[in-house]
C-alpha cells in the first residue's frame, strides 16, 4: 500500500491496521465518512473535469482521473428499461441533441406559465441514448462523447479513484416506478463495491440531496457505506442547526453544503459530531471574493478547515495553503 494511498484511507477514519486484516467492525464502518485534523484533504471531481470536457461523460472522468481525483463524481439517472446512466438532469435536452435525434418523444409541461418540451430520461432505453451526442453542445472537439452507464463509470474509474454517486430525484423515479436506491446497491454488489472493504482499491459514498433516500440506504437496505447529504441553499435551516446536525449524524457519515452556508462554527459543529464537511461547488469561471478558485479552495480547506470539496477544476485544487 502506497503513502498516498494511506492518507487517502486515513481521511475517511480507516486506519492503515484496520484495512490490513480486511476485519472492519460496525463502528468502524460507520467511521469512514468521519473527519480528521491531520488527514489529506479530498478532491471530488464534480462531474468530472467538467470545467474541460463535457459533464458525465467518459471523456470527463478520464481528464479527473488524469488531474488527480480522489473521487469522481456520478449524478444518476434511470433508463426506460431500468438501466443507472451517469447525467445530472431528468431530461436529455441541455446536454445532448436528443432534440434532432427523437424531435416528436417530448413531454409538454408548464412552466412559470410557459408551456415547456421535456425529453425525460425516463422515457428512453439504453439503446436509445446511447445514439446521442453528448459533446457536441460543450465543443465541437468532443463530438460523439455518449452518456455512460453507471457500469461504464465503475469500469474506467475503479482502481484509480473513489466513486461518488448521487441518487438524483429518488423521489421522482418511485413515482415512476423505479426503486433507485436498490438499483445503485445492486450495481454496487454486482462489483463487489458494496462494503467498505472496497476501500482498498475503491471506496465508494453515496451522497443525496434526499434524506429519505439516505435513511433507506441506511435503514432498510441496510449499506455501510459512507452516506453523506447535500444541503441546498433553498432550505439550510431545517439541516445547518444543532438541532438537524444532530439528526442528520442519525443517518449519515457528513454534510455537503453549497459553500455560501459554510462557516468556521458549522465546520466545527459538524466535526464535534464527527461529521466530515465536503462543501460545493468551486469553479474557476465562479469565485465571488476571490481572485482565483485555487486561493477559494485554499481558504475553504486551510482557513475553514472543510475535509473535501467538489470542484469542476480538479486541476487546480490546492495540497497544501494557498497565500
Amino acid at each position: 500500500m502506497t503513502h498516498d494511498r494511506r492518507n487517502f484511507l486515513k481521511v475517511f477514519g480507516l486506519s492503515v491496521g484496520i484495512i490490513a486484516t480486511e476485519v472492519l467492525s460496525p463502528a468502524q464502518q460507520r467511521a469512514i465518512a468521519k473527519p480528521s485534523t491531520t488527514a489529506r484533504k479530498i478532491l471530488v471531481a464534480h462531474r468530472g473535469a467538467s470545467a474541460y470536457a463535457p459533464e458525465h461523460t467518459l471523456e470527463s472522468y478520464s481528464l479527473a482521473l488524469k488531474q488527480n481525483a480522489d473521487y469522481v463524481e456520478q449524478d444518476l439517472q434511470i433508463t426506460r428499461d431500468s438501466e443507472l446512466i451517469c447525467l445530472h438532469d431528468l431530461t436529455l435536452e441541455r446536454t445532448t441533441n436528443v432534440k434532432d435525434i427523437f424531435p416528436s418523444r417530448f413531454r409538454e409541461e408548464l412552466v412559470d406559465d410557459k408551456t415547456m418540451r421535456r425529453w425525460y430520461v425516463s422515457d428512453f432505453t439504453l439503446r436509445e441514448i446511447k445514439q446521442l451526442d453528448a459533446g457536441s453542445w460543450f465543443d465541437v472537439k468532443f463530438k460523439g462523447a455518449r452518456v455512460p452507464t453507471f457500469q461504464e463509470a465503475i469500469d474506467l474509474v475503479r482502481g484509480k479513484a473513489g466513486l461518488y454517486p448521487e441518487t438524483k430525484a429518488p423521489e421522482v423515479y418511485g413515482k415512476r416506478g423505479f426503486n433507485m436506491e436498490r438499483l445503485l446497491l445492486d450495481a454496487l454488489r454486482k462489483n463487489r463495491l458494496d462494503s467498505s472493504r472496497a476501500a482498498r482499491h475503491t471506496p465508494v459514498i453515496i451522497q443525496s440531496f434526499s434524506p429519505e433516500s439516505l435513511r433507506k440506504l441506511s435503514g432498510a437496505l441496510k449499506t455501510k457505506l459512507p452516506l453523506v447529504l447535500l444541503v441546498g441553499e433553498e432550505n439550510p435551516a431545517r439541516w445547518l442547526t444543532a438541532t438537524g446536525l444532530a439528526e442528520a449524524k442519525g443517518f449519515t457519515s457528513g454534510i455537503a453544503p453549497a459553500k455560501a452556508l459554510l462557516d468556521t462554527n458549522l465546520v466545527t459543529q459538524a466535526h464535534a459530531l464527527g461529521l466530515s464537511v465536503t462543501p460545493y461547488t468551486f469553479r474557476s469561471r465562479n469565485t465571488g471574493r476571490f481572485k482565483t478558485v485555487n486561493q477559494e479552495m485554499s481558504y475553504y480547506l486551510y482557513d475553514l478547515g472543510v475535509d473535501a470539496l467538489f470542484t469542476d477544476n480538479p486541476d487546480l485544487f490546492p495540497r497544501a495553503p494557498v497565500d
